[in-house]
């Protein structure tokens, strides 16, 4: 398809388990298209954040590959895989990973800074995003000082902040009260729809697959398998 930005191709990844290693991914496919949000459903231990890992780059398929915009990612040495994930990729982790002794604002630059993209209106275009996500004041404090949702507000304006082409997201209201989650999820579609980025969001919530374009079912494996570790 000549619109699609991530394909994934007879994709297999394994973990080791003892004497064995068990089969998490095993020749699965995927397309996706630019601009398009899809939403990872299955239950836990069905390869939902191992395959936003594989998509990613933090980890290599043990057969199969993940294409994204056309470079098949597999052929990346780790310093070319750490740059793409930087300058190409928005991240939403399940457990946030807000850097706790940088101000709000800091988390916001730091993208920006390891892209050595700090120039005059960097500080800015960060501030700017804050008013956008509703936290304007806050980008002197800390993240231990900030409630749940705002902190989720912050890590959705710091996947944003870089203009990435991807946005990948694990479980990404997974930790907040209904109310709080639909304030979060009616501003993580607005910003990316408005700046057309692609989306990739692993969850369990029925609210959270709805809004996706599409929504793909990943199934546990019966049991371990594969050969001995």
């Amino acid at each position: 398809m000549t619109n699609a930005l991530i394909h994934v191709q007879r994709l297999t990844k394994r973990y080791p388990e003892g004497a064995v290693r068990r089969t998490v991914l095993d020749g699965f496919d995927l397309t996706i298209q630019r601009g398009e949000a899809v939403a990872l459903m299955g239950p836990s231990g069905s390869g939902k954040s191992t395959l936003l890992n594989l998509i990613g780059a933090m980890e290599r398929p043990d057969s199969g590959a993940v294409w994204f915009d056309g470079t098949d990612l597999a052929e990346l040495d780790e310093t070319e895989r750490t740059l793409f994930r930087r300058r190409r990729l928005g991240f939403i982790f399940q457990q946030l990973n807000l850097v706790p002794t940088l101000t709000v604002l800091e988390n916001l630059l730091l993208p920006l800074e390891l892209n050595r993209a700090l120039d005059r209106g960097a500080r800015r275009r960060a501030q700017a995003l804050l008013e956008r996500v509703g936290l304007p004041e806050r980008g002197d404090s800390y993240p231990e000082r900030l409630s749940g949702g705002e902190r989720q507000r912050v890590a959705v304006a710091r996947a944003l902040v870089h203009g990435p082409d991807l946005l990948l997201a694990d479980e990404p209201t997974g930790s907040l009260d209904a109310q709080t989650a639909g304030v979060v999820l009616d501003l993580f579609d607005e910003l990316r729809r408005e700046y057309g980025m692609t989306a990739v969001i692993a969850t369990h919530a029925p609210d959270v697959a709805e809004r996706a374009d599409r929504v793909v079912e990943l199934r546990r494996r019966a049991h371990a398998g594969g050969s001995a570790a």
